[in-house]
C-alpha cells in the first residue's frame, strides 16, 4: 500500500530531475547569451515550468519555505517569459544563484534541515529587481498558513451560478471550463494553485457548478465533482492558459473558448449558451452552437493552434525506480553465471569429451546469452555524469562568490555513462579539487588582467571512456603550480627533509600528503591542510588513480581515471612466470612476436620495442611481479602492446597466451588491500583466482623502468 513517505520520497525524485532540466535550460540560455544569439522563449518556458511544479509538490506537503522562495524565482521567471524583463548576463546569474538555493531547500526539505535565513533572504533581493515597471504592482502571493477560498481581486464563489448569463467582453477574453478528475488529487496537484495562477495572468471572474456533488452519505473525498468556469481577460495569448494546465494533462476536463473572436449581441445573450451533460463515464459534454465554438474542446489537451503546426510528440519512455541493493543482488547472480559458465567450459575440456556440433553451439548459445544478460544488468547500474556535472557547476559558483574571482564552468562529455555508485562517490573528491581550483589555481581579476589573461578564469570538467576506464580532467586556466613555494610550504612544515631535492613531479605529490595546505590563512575554502590527502585515498579506493599536469602560467589539469565496471570485463589470459594473469581486453591494441632485431635495449638498462616507427618501452611482468629470479631472453616472450589512460604504450611482456574470456570482477582492498600494479583479481573456470593487470601501476613496481622522452609529462600520484 502506498504511503504518504512514499509519495513524499517520489516527489523528492521528481525534483532532482526537474532540479536537471531547470540548469539545462539555464546553461542553454547561457549558450545564447555567450554566442549572440536569439533567446528561445520555449527554453525560458520550460525553466518555468521547472519550478511552477516543484512549487506545486510543495504546496501539497506543507513546504512553505520552498514554497515561498519557488514563487519568487517564478515570479521574476515570468517577468522574462513575458518578455517584460530582457534578458542579460546580469539576470542570467541572478537566476542561477536562485537555483543554486532552490537546490538547497529541497534537499532541506528532504532532510529536516534549515536554510540559512540571510542566503535565502539575499537571493530573494536579488530576485525582487528582476521586474519592469508593470511589475511594480503588489505580490499576490498567499503562505500556506493563509490559504483559504478567497481570491484577489475577486473572490471565489462556490454558489453555483447558472451557466450561460454572460454579457459581452474585451477583446483577449476567454471562458475555461475546468473540472478535476479524482487522479488529480491523487497525484498531489491543488485546483486552488491552479486557479491562482490563471489568476496571474490577468483580471478573472470564477463560478462553480455543484450540482453533481451528492449528499454527503455519497460524498467521495477523492472525488471532487465541482466544475469551475473562468472568465479571464488578460493581454496574454491562449498558450499561456494551457501553460496554467501543463502538469494536469489527462488528469482533469478542460476546455479554452477565445470569447474576443466572436462577435455578440447583448440582447441575444443565448446565442452563446452551453449546456453540460454528465456522460456515461463521468466526463462532461458540452453542447455548443457550431457558429460559437470558435475553439473545439479538448479533454486534458493542448491548443489545437500549437498541434496543427507540430508533429505527434513521441510519448516519454516508461520508467521504473528500482532499490539498487535488488540491482546488485542481480549483478552477482549475473558474475556467478559467469564463473559457472568457465566451469563447465572447463569441466569439458578437461574430460576430452568431443566438442560435437550440437555440444558446440550450444556452449556459444550459453556465453552469448550471459554476455548479453551482463550488458543489460550493467546498463541499469550506468548513469550519465550530467547531474554530477551541474552540482559541480553549483559548487563552482559558490566557491567563486567565496573567493571572489570571476569564474566561468564548462562542461564537456557530459552523456558519459559511469557507473551509478561511482558517480555517487565522486561527488567530495570532485568538490574538494573544483574549490582548490578556484582559490589557488585561478588568479584573481587584477592579476589575471596584469598577465594579459581574460578577467574571468575557466574551470573545466570533462568526462570520457577511454582504454576500458573513466577519465575524468578538472582543469583551470590560472597559474599553475607554483613548485618553488610548495617546495618550502613542504620543508617549514617538516613533511620532507630540509636537504631533500625533488623532481617536478614529486614536488606536485606533496599536494596529496595529509596536512598539507599552500593557504596562508583558513578560509571557507581552505587552509586547513584537509581536503587533496582524502581526494586521493578516495580515488584509490574506486580502484582508480589520480594525476597532475601543470604548467607555470597555463594551469593545472587533475586527472582521474577510474574502473569503467565494477563486475564483468573481457580479459586475455595470459601465462606470466608460471602464474595466470588477466590483461583487460579494453586496453589492448595489439599483440605481437618481434624478431630480434625490434627488440633494443637502452643505456639505462630499459628495453624498447620497434613498432612502426616507434620506440615503445617493454614491461616485462615476470620481472615486475617477481614470478621469475632471471630474466628470459627477450625473443622468447610475446608482447601485448596496451594503451593508457592518456594514450601512453607500453609493451606488457609474457610467456604464452591461453585465450580471452569474460571474467568477474572480485575487489581486493575491501578483503586484503590495494596491490600495486593489480587492479582487482577474479576466478577461473578451475577454481583458481587469477590477478588482473593494471599496466600503468605495474611500471612503477620496478625502479628500472624509464618512459621514454614523450611518456614523463605525466606525474602520476
Amino acid at each position: 500500500m502506498t504511503t504518504l513517505d512514499d509519495i513524499r520520497q517520489t516527489f523528492f525524485q521528481e525534483c532532482e530531475e526537474l532540479l536537471e532540466v531547470l540548469d539545462d535550460g539555464l546553461e542553454a540560455l547561457r549558450g545564447c547569451l555567450d554566442k549572440e544569439q536569439a533567446i528561445d522563449v520555449e527554453v525560458i518556458n520550460s525553466v518555468f515550468r521547472s519550478v511552477h511544479s516543484i512549487k506545486g509538490g510543495a504546496a501539497a506537503f506543507g513546504l512553505d519555505d520552498l514554497v515561498k522562495f519557488a514563487h519568487q524565482f517564478e515570479t521574476a521567471l515570468d517577468e522574462l517569459r513575458a518578455l517584460r524583463v530582457t534578458l542579460d548576463i546580469d539576470v542570467l546569474e541572478v537566476c542561477l544563484r536562485a537555483a543554486d538555493q532552490l537546490v538547497k531547500l529541497v534537499s532541506a526539505s528532504r532532510d529536516g534541515s534549515v536554510v540559512a535565513v540571510d542566503s535565502v533572504a539575499h537571493i530573494v533581493s536579488k530576485l525582487s529587481l528582476v521586474k519592469s515597471a508593470k511589475a511594480d504592482q503588489k505580490d499576490s502571493f498567499v503562505s500556506i498558513d493563509e490559504c483559504s477560498l478567497a481570491y484577489a481581486p475577486v473572490p471565489l464563489s462556490f454558489e453555483p451560478t447558472p451557466i450561460g448569463q454572460r454579457t459581452c467582453f474585451e477583446s483577449l477574453q476567454y471562458e475555461v471550463n475546468f473540472m478535476p478528475f479524482p487522479k488529480l488529487f491523487e497525484n498531489g496537484h491543488e485546483p486552488l494553485y491552479i486557479l491562482r495562477e490563471l489568476n496571474t495572468l490577468g483580471q478573472i471572474e470564477v463560478s462553480v457548478d455543484s450540482s453533481s456533488v451528492p449528499n454527503i452519505e455519497g460524498l467521495d473525498g477523492c472525488d471532487c465533482k465541482l466544475n469551475w468556469k473562468v472568465i479571464i481577460t488578460t493581454d496574454q495569448p491562449e498558450s499561456a492558459l494551457w501553460d496554467v494546465f501543463d502538469f494536469v494533462t489527462g488528469l482533469c476536463h478542460l476546455s479554452i473558448v477565445n470569447l474576443s473572436s466572436v462577435s455578440i449581441s447583448p440582447a441575444a445573450p443565448e446565442a452563446i449558451s452551453c449546456h453540460f451533460e454528465s456522460g456515461a463515464n463521468g466526463t462532461i459534454a458540452s453542447e455548443t452552437p457550431n457558429s460559437f465554438r470558435s475553439t473545439p474542446i479538448y479533454e486534458g489537451d493542448g491548443p489545437p493552434i500549437d498541434r496543427a503546426a507540430k508533429s505527434v510528440p513521441t510519448p516519454a519512455k516508461a520508467t521504473v525506480r528500482v532499490d539498487l541493493d535488488h540491482v546488485d543482488r542481480l549483478i552477482n547472480v549475473v558474475g556467478e553465471l559467469v564463473i559457472n559458465q568457465a566451469v563447465l567450459t572447463q569441466c569439458i575440456s578437461a574430460a576430452d569429451i568431443p566438442m560435437t556440433t550440437a555440444l558446440s553451439s550450444s556452449l556459444d548459445e550459453f556465453m552469448a546469452l550471459a554476455r548479453e544478460l551482463q550488458e543489460g544488468v550493467m546498463a541499469i547500474r550506468a548513469q550519465s555524469v550530467k547531474p554530477l556535472f551541474q552540482r559541480m557547476a553549483r559548487i563552482t559558483r559558490e566557491a567563486a562568490d567565496i573567493a571572489g574571482k570571476n569564474v566561468r564552468f564548462v562542461t564537456e562529455g557530459e552523456a558519459t555513462e559511469v557507473d551509478k555508485t561511482v558517480i555517487e562517490s565522486l561527488v567530495d573528491p570532485l568538490t574538494h579539487i573544483i574549490r582548490n581550483a578556484v582559490d589557488h589555481g585561478l588568479e584573481t581579476v587584477v592579476d589575471r588582467v596584469a598577465a594579459g589573461k581574460p578577467d574571468f578564469g575557466v574551470v573545466t570538467l570533462r568526462a570520457a571512456h577511454r582504454s576500458g576506464r573513466v577519465l575524468i580532467d578538472i582543469s583551470d586556466n590560472g597559474s599553475g603550480i607554483n613548485r618553488p613555494r610548495v617546495l618550502k610550504i613542504a620543508k617549514d612544515k617538516g613533511l620532507i627533509p630540509h636537504d631533500a631535492i625533488l623532481s617536478d613531479s614529486e614536488i606536485d605529490k606533496l599536494l596529496f600528503v595529509p596536512g598539507f595546505s599552500t593557504a596562508s590563512v583558513v578560509t571557507n575554502l581552505s587552509g586547513r591542510g584537509v581536503g587533496m590527502d582524502v581526494v586521493r585515498a578516495s580515488i584509490q579506493k574506486l580502484g582508480g588513480r589520480i594525476n597532475i599536469i601543470s604548467e607555470p602560467g597555463i594551469g593545472t589539469t587533475m586527472s582521474i581515471s577510474l574502473p569503467l565496471t565494477l563486475a564483468v570485463l573481457d580479459g586475455m589470459v595470459v601465462d606470466v612466470g608460471g602464474q595466470t594473469m588477466v590483461i583487460p581486453i579494453s586496453t589492448i591494441v595489439e599483440t605481437i612476436r618481434p624478431g630480434a632485431k625490434d627488440l633494443h635495449r637502452l643505456a639505462d638498462g630499459v628495453n624498447v620495442l620497434a613498432v612502426r616507427g616507434e620506440f615503445i618501452p617493454v614491461i616485462d611482468l615476470g620481472q615486475v611481479f617477481k614470478f621469475r629470479a632471471s630474466e628470459r631472453d627477450c625473443v622468447d616472450l610475446v608482447y601485448i602492446l596496451v594503451e593508457g589512460d592518456h594514450k601512453k604504450m607500453w609493451a606488457l611482456a609474457v610467456d604464452s597466451i591461453h585465450d580471452q574470456r569474460q571474467v568477474v570482477i572480485k575487489g581486493l582492498e575491501s578483503n586484503y588491500g590495494h596491490i600495486s600494479g593489480v587492479a582487482a583479481a577474479t576466478i577461473l573456470g578451475d577454481g583458481k583466482v587469477a590477478l588482473i593487470v593494471d599496466a600503468e601501476e605495474a611500471v612503477k613496481r620496478i625502479d628500472t623502468v624509464r618512459p621514454l622522452p614523450g611518456h614523463s609529462h605525466l606525474m602520476d600520484v
